[in-house]
């Protein structure tokens, strides 16, 4: 009789040795397996089973949560979400997250391990945290300026902070309301198709994820480019450069619309947006010359993130001489992005350095602990100080005696530059309208802002739009704005009040 309770006893062991065995390989093999299966809901559940952290701007949290009272039980909602929708991006229990919503999901869902107050406390027994908080250096006045610069029009506004890249605006228009996407059901699915099919493309990120032919605010780039080379060393002197040009090895006449570019100078070729001349340069430097220069801006570089990724701006490696004209004025496939072409202009400013540019400020616990925190780097030396110093002045003039006459702001000092972008076939497109530029207080010790506008409103005639006519005066209501709020601080800072939450006021890089 023992004998059998011994062998019963042994077949029991092993049928619990093989039970802890197949656990063990449920619970540690197959579990990322099973966690993704899309049959289960439990991810999903546990997800949606607390609010979301909050996205804020100048101190207020653009975003917030809803408790459905569904399954999925919190939904995100969005303050003001045409306006920022460029930066927060969507947080759907549908369609999952992008941007912002998607770059920090980790820390805004209570899952980064940084959140934890002590080490392994998010191991899964004991839950998750909650949200984190994510800090962007947005400043709300300034995306306000933005969004009612561009009024609805298709295009899009970058501002930066040229010695920090501290990300100030970033506006996308037409826009939509993220919220209409964060639940579930058919009028998710219903707003879904309709944003995707909409011919204004709302949902495209036109200031990140959108390239366009940049135009003559290119030629700040081929500009600096001469000077870095030595093809020109005397801003004032004549380039040698004829009118008309004839593209080199073609029978092609390279137009202007300005009057008196025929051997122009540098300095008038800036000031009045003379094609022939600035093409004619960039064929003196070489395509080798050209593409290095461009490349230091950070055209052709697919890394880029801030910390949603970017489109990747272009300047071909291999072209013919007329094709290497065409694209030293912006033109052919040269392509780039609003936030690239903001980054000229901020470089010009910060003395031929971009510092890399950047969205989050930082990241704290829902208790208000920071968590992380962006340092200020550098990107690229895009020119030496003396080209940069040159360029100020050039853009400068453009703005005060020539074509960037509507960006004028009283008591600062401001460059700019205009752009007229050619495209579509046989350039019958209507053109895109760019503004690029950077403004200094005339007491401050640097530029508190760079911008680029883009313009690409398909109902205007074609006459009446330019540069200078439609995104200039968007510039200069962003950049007037900033000048503002840096006085503001300044003030305040001189006052002996805390200048936190305002225009950041700085001592060094």
């Amino acid at each position: 009789m023992i004998r059998y309770i011994r062998r019963a006893a042994v077949l029991c062991l092993l049928l619990l040795v093989a039970l802890l065995v197949n656990a063990a390989r449920v619970m540690v093999f197959e579990a990322a397996e099973l966690d993704g299966n899309p049959a289960n809901r439990r991810i999903a559940i546990q997800r949606y089973a607390q609010p979301r952290g909050e996205i804020v701007v100048d101190g207020r949290p653009v975003t917030g949560s809803r408790d459905s009272g569904q399954q999925l039980r919190w939904e995100r909602t969005y303050r003001e979400g045409p306006m920022y929708a460029p930066l927060t991006g969507y947080a759907s229990q549908t369609y999952g997250t992008t941007l912002v919503e998607h770059a920090e999901d980790a820390v805004l869902a209570g899952t980064d391990p940084v959140l934890a107050p002590l080490p392994l406390w998010n191991d899964p027994r004991r839950g998750r945290q909650p949200g984190g908080d994510v800090i962007t250096t947005i400043r709300s006045s300034m995306q306000a300026a933005a969004f009612r610069g561009l009024d609805g029009k298709r295009g899009a506004v970058v501002a930066l902070e040229p010695h920090s890249g501290r990300i100030l605006a970033l506006v996308s228009s037409p826009s939509y309301d993220p919220g209409v996407l964060s639940g579930t059901g058919r009028a998710v699915k219903d707003a879904w198709r309709r944003l995707n099919s909409s011919p204004n493309q709302p949902m495209l990120n036109r200031a990140l994820r959108q390239t366009y032919p940049p135009g003559s605010t290119f030629k700040i780039v081929t500009a600096a480019a001469a000077l870095d080379a030595g093809v020109v060393r005397d801003v004032e002197a004549p380039t040698d450069t004829p009118d008309p040009f004839v593209l080199p090895g073609t029978r092609q006449v390279l137009p202007n619309e300005a009057k008196g570019c025929g051997d122009a100078s540098l300095a008038y070729a800036i000031r009045w947006s003379c094609n022939t001349v600035m093409a004619g340069l960039g064929v003196e430097v070489g395509a080798a010359g050209m593409v290095e220069a461009v490349e230091r801006f950070g055209f052709n570089d697919t890394g880029l993130r801030v910390p949603s990724w970017v489109a990747r701006s272009n300047f071909d490696r291999g072209m013919s001489p007329d094709q290497l004209a065409l694209s030293s004025i912006g033109q052919f496939d040269t392509t780039a992005t609003p936030l690239q072409m903001a980054m000229v202009a901020a470089a010009v400013a910060n003395h031929g350095e971009i510092a890399y540019p950047y969205l989050v400020d930082r990241t704290t616990t829902s208790g208000g602990t920071t968590v992380g925190r962006t340092a200020r780097r550098t990107y690229r030396r895009a020119m030496t100080p003396s080209t940069a110093v040159q360029l100020q002045r050039l853009m400068v003039r453009a703005v005060e005696e020539g074509t960037g006459g509507n960006a004028a702001i009283p008591g600062a000092r401001v460059g700019g530059k205009t752009g007229t972008a050619q495209h579509g076939f046989g350039n019958t497109g209507t053109p895109y309208a760019w503004f690029i530029a950077w403004a200094q207080a005339l007491d401050a010790a640097q530029p508190a802002v760079a911008v680029a506008v883009v313009v690409e409103d398909a109902e205007a005639a074609r006459t009446d739009i330019s540069g200078g006519g439609s995104a200039a005066p968007v510039a200069r209501a962003v950049m007037a704005e900033a000048l503002r709020l840096e006085a503001e601080a300044r003030g305040r800072g001189a006052g002996g009040a805390p200048a936190a939450g305002g225009f950041p006021v700085r001592t060094g890089p």
